[in-house]
């Protein structure tokens, strides 16, 4: 992980705790049974949901669907966390 403030990406926020050499697969999202019906990119926030209008319907998640990465986030990211896919 890159350290130098200069390189330092808003997205960043400690998210290699969790997600440093994860097996990642792409899918398509489907909504929980849960209050919210939906999930966040776990780096620009973006939203996941099947039903919600201007959601993202599908991406990278961790194999237990818990944690999400957008496309665009997981090409950014991919290299410097390691993910396995």
């Amino acid at each position: 992980m890159q350290k130098d403030n200069k390189d330092k990406d808003w997205r960043l926020q400690g998210q290699e705790k969790y997600l440093l050499g994860e097996k990642l697969v792409f899918k398509n999202y489907a909504d929980k049974n849960t209050k919210t019906n939906h999930d966040h990119c776990e780096f620009c926030s973006e939203k996941f949901s099947e039903t919600l209008p201007d959601s993202l319907r599908s991406g990278y998640a961790t194999t237990d669907d818990y944690h999400w990465v957008c496309e665009k986030c997981y090409s950014d990211f991919k290299e410097s966390f390691k993910w396995k896919e």
